[in-house]
């Protein structure tokens, strides 16, 4: 067996997956109300489990979009560039607390917008087949069109697993440039990856996601740690034959680089989640 974690395969030496779990202080809170779709969060997508949130980021100002149920809670950078950006609501179930928050100093945020969004999904698994901020996929992705060539043949789900996990497993190689520098509020850009033929753990987690989700396979981008890799790592659930299986695309894609063998889908007791997309 490899040593581990295998050349080539190192994660984030940064830590750009600790995503931002609790503020030091929050003023100026609104009073949370249900709401329907409106000029700042559209729920347009709730069907499929997806707000979209519509903010002018003032320019300078950092942004954060956090997103609640009961002791759960994600939080996501909110992009200056992006007029619009898709969040999963992937908690099941429930109310959510959708709130906009700005920095006003340090680690103090004050929230700007606040709404409560009841969800009721019948089938739990829609979420994981949309396109959000950090699985961002459409119909005229360059990897979206690679998708579709890859699994045009499939006859099952499995085959369509397949030959997406083959193709990026021997084509995508880890980037180790990349994962020494600054990734603060660092997001995949799949057609990036494959333009590249380079990219870190999320990237590689990330564009199997988008391409599987694409295909019509419910698939997680999960963020955690792994008995396979030293630190904080990114790798996918994927749903195949009425379970999900776990599966590492960048552990994989080092030991065939390193002339070794892998099983594509791995023992899921030696993978823990912190967090789901």
């Amino acid at each position: 067996m490899a040593a581990w974690p295998p050349k080539g395969v190192l994660s984030m030496r940064k830590t750009v997956f600790f995503i931002v779990a609790l503020f030091a202080l929050l003023v100026c809170a609104p009073v949370v109300q249900a709401v329907q779709s409106g000029e700042w969060l559209s729920l347009e997508q709730l069907d499929r489990g997806v707000i979209v949130i519509r903010h002018d980021v003032t320019p300078g100002v950092k942004t954060k979009l956090m997103i609640a149920k009961e002791q759960g809670k994600y939080t996501y950078t909110l992009s200056p560039d992006k007029l619009e950006e898709a969040f999963p609501l992937q908690m099941g179930n429930g109310d959510y607390t959708i709130s906009v928050l700005e920095q006003v100093g340090g680690t103090k945020y004050k929230i700007v917008r606040e709404a409560m969004v009841p969800l009721q999904l019948a089938n739990g698994n829609a979420v994981f087949l949309g396109s959000v901020q950090n699985i961002r996929w459409s119909e005229t992705s360059q990897a979206v069109q690679l998708a579709k060539e890859l699994t045009r043949s499939s006859q099952s789900d499995a085959e369509k697993v397949r030959a997406i996990y083959d193709y990026i497993v021997g084509t995508i190689r880890y980037d180790e440039a990349l994962a020494a520098g600054d990734l603060t509020d660092y997001v995949p850009d799949i057609d990036r990856t494959i333009a590249r033929q380079q990219g870190i753990c999320y990237d590689y987690a990330s564009l199997f996601a988008s391409m599987l989700r694409s295909v019509g396979i419910p698939a997680k981008l999960v963020m955690g740690n792994s008995d396979y890799v030293s630190v904080y790592h990114s790798w996918n659930e994927v749903y195949i034959g009425g379970q999900w299986v776990t599966i590492d695309t960048t552990v994989d894609a080092g030991w065939q680089g390193n002339g070794a063998a892998a099983g594509m889908i791995k023992d899921a007791s030696r993978y823990f989640a912190a967090k789901h997309y």
